[in-house]
C-alpha cells in the first residue's frame, strides 16, 4: 500500500535512515515523495546522497512541505524542535513521534494542542527491517492517519497498537529487548566455545538459533511453552540445559529486568 501524503522526518540518526530505507524498499513512497531534515549537514549529504531524497536542516520548510512529520530526534532534543516547528504545524499535520518517554500530551501542548499526535516505540531492529513498533494515538488523530502510521512503520517490521498508558511496559519488553537477547546470543557463543567451537561459528549458531526460534513462534502462532516442549524432550538432551536454566533463573532474571526497565521509563518521562 502506498502513501498519498508526502513524509517528511526530522532526524536522520540510525532510526529515521532505517525508515527512509524501508519506506523506500517496501515502495510504500518514492522519493520524490519523502524528504529529511538534519541539523548535521554532512549528515544531510550522506542521506541525499545514499537514497537520492532531499534532505535539509530547515525543519520548519520541511514541516510546511509535508503532510506527516515524523519526530525522529533523542528526548533531549525535543523540546527545542517542537518550538521552532510549533508556528507552522496545522491540525492536518501527522506528527508522529519516535522519542521515547515523550508522552502524547507534552507534544500537544507545545504544538498548540489540536495536532494529530502518534506515538511510537520501535526497537533497534527497524535498522535491519525487521523491527517491532508500538503505537499509540492521541485523541485527534483520525482513523485514517492511525492507518497511515501502520503503514509506515510496517515498512520496518511489525506493528501493535496499544494505548498510552502500556507504553512504558513496552519499554521495558521489546524497546529493550534486543539488549535482553543479545546478552542470550552472547552467552550461547561463550559456552560454545567452552564446549570446543570455535568462536566465528558459536556465534552463528546462536544467533540463527535464535533467529529461528522466533521466526517460529511468529509464524506457527503456537505457544512458545509447546514449542519447546518439542525440543525438549524427556530423557533427552536438551531438557537438561533447560533445567540448568530454570536452576539458574532465568525467568525471574528476565522478568526482573523488563520490570526494572518499565520503572525507569516512567521515571524518565516527559509529561
Amino acid at each position: 500500500m502506498r502513501i498519498d501524503k508526502r513524509v517528511g522526518i526530522i532526524g536522520a540518526g540510525h532510526i529515521g535512515d532505517a525508515m527512509i530505507s524501508g519506506l523506500l524498499r517496501s515502495r510504500i513512497l518514492i522519493p520524490d515523495k519523502i524528504q529529511a531534515s538534519d541539523n548535521n549537514r554532512e549528515i544531510c549529504v550522506k542521506i541525499a546522497e545514499a537514497h537520492g531524497i532531499s534532505c535539509q536542516t530547515d525543519n520548519r520548510k520541511l514541516v510546511e512541505e509535508s503532510g506527516v512529520v515524523i519526530v525522529a530526534v533523542k528526548p533531549k532534543d525535543i523540546v527545542a524542535v517542537l518550538k521552532g516547528i510549533k508556528d507552522v504545524t496545522t491540525p492536518d499535520h501527522l506528527v508522529i513521534s519516535v522519542a521515547a518517554g515523550v508522552k502524547i500530551g507534552y507534544i500537544e501542548k507545545r504544538l498548540g494542542g489540536k495536532v494529530q499526535v502518534v506515538r511510537v516505540m520501535p526497537n533497534i531492529p527497524v535498522v535491519v527491517g525487521v523491527g517491532m513498533t508500538v503505537l499509540s494515538a492521541g485523541v485527534n488523530v483520525t482513523e485514517e492517519n492511525l492507518k497511515v502510521a501502520r503503514v509506515i512503520f510496517s515498512s520496518v517490521g511489525r506493528v501493535a497498537v496499544v494505548e498510552e498508558k502500556n507504553l512504558d511496559a513496552v519499554t521495558g519488553l521489546s524497546g529493550g529487548g534486543p539488549a535482553y537477547i543479545c546478552l542470550v546470543i552472547e552467552a550461547l557463543c561463550d559456552a560454545g566455545v567452552k564446549v570446543g567451537l570455535p568462536r566465528d561459528v558459536a556465534m552463528t549458531l546462536a544467533a540463527q538459533t535464535t533467529l529461528g526460534s522466533a521466526k517460529m513462534v511468529l509464524e506457527s502462532g503456537r505457544d512458545p511453552a509447546e514449542l519447546r516442549e518439542m525440543v525438549a524432550t524427556p530423557g533427552g538432551v536438551t531438557v537438561e540445559g533447560v533445567k540448568a536454566l530454570e536452576a539458574g533463573g532465568l525467568r525471574a532474571a528476565f522478568r526482573e529486568a523488563v520490570l526494572r526497565a518499565t520503572a525507569r521509563s516512567k521515571e524518565l518521562a516527559m509529561e
